[in-house]
């Protein structure tokens, strides 16, 4: 698949010229292979990713590597980001006797999804990792396999069944209900929405940019110009919007996340 057949995108395509509107799809989303590493295809997506991690913990690393009693701009920065996944979400979710010791995981997850959708905006990226589900996924799956973990580790086998089920002897009648809906809930809904809800958001927000993008070149032609500056100004609002999107999206992760941590801790589900 070629760079165009990629981007739908050619560049000679104007309304009023006989083409059609060069909408975006699914292909949008696809890459070719840049470079095969022992055997592994790596695509743009999976650099960006690793880039990603990089990131994170080169920042981390320089904001702490040598701290200071009084600190500096870089260490000022991380202490207010570790303190906000810190005492914003864990703390509040979990509580902090219990949730210290996840902090670290807690933080290095908000900061690690953050970056994969802020390389949407990033000049030559412009693309979010977390828009292909397989990402998300996997984040997902880790949450997912700590959550069950926990509960068994805190329950015991019988106790962490009763805790994933929502058993509970005061519920009379209804309680086989409950135990069947939540037994579904929470194996096979609770890990798919974590990842959806990210991916979905994320692959929506970058297909409506590249839409209001191509448009904008595509009305470039004619009295399209008039429309074009419309398009334009929806391309800004758009990647102004979705700046905020990006962030509230790792926040809500993070948040579930810890829910679900707290209630694998907690002695009622």
């Amino acid at each position: 698949m070629s760079a165009d057949q990629t981007l739908a995108f050619d560049p000679d395509c104007h309304i009023f010229s006989g083409c059609g509107f060069p909408a975006p799809g699914l292909h949008t989303f696809m890459y070719e292979p840049i470079a095969t590493v022992a055997g592994i295809e790596i695509t743009k997506p999976m650099l960006l990713a690793v880039l990603g991690s990089i990131v994170v913990v080169g920042f981390f690393w320089a904001a702490f590597n040598k701290p200071k009693l009084i600190p500096g701009k870089m260490q000022m920065v991380g202490e207010a980001g570790y303190d906000f996944v810190r005492r914003g979400i864990v703390y509040e979710i979990i509580g902090k006797k219990d949730g210290e010791k996840y902090v670290p995981f807690m933080v290095s997850l908000f900061f690690f999804v953050w970056i994969m959708n802020l390389w949407s905006i990033v000049p030559l990226a412009q693309f979010p990792v977390t828009s292909l589900i397989a990402f998300p996924a996997g984040l997902a799956l880790i949450v997912y396999v700590m959550w069950i973990s926990l509960t068994f580790k805190k329950h015991g086998f019988v106790g962490g069944w009763k805790n994933i089920v929502g058993y509970d002897k005061s519920l009379g009648a209804i309680l086989p209900m409950v135990v069947v809906l939540e037994f579904f809930s929470n194996l096979l809904i609770r890990p798919f929405t974590h990842a959806v809800r990210l991916f979905a958001n994320m692959f929506a927000g970058h297909l409506l940019i590249v839409m209001f993008s191509l448009a904008t070149w595509y009305l470039m032609n004619g009295l399209g110009f008039v429309y074009a500056g419309a398009s334009f100004v929806m391309v800004l609002v758009m990647t102004a919007f979705e700046l905020f999107i990006q962030a509230v999206q790792a926040y809500v992760f993070v948040l579930l996340a810890c829910s679900y941590i707290q209630g694998a801790l907690s002695e009622h589900h």
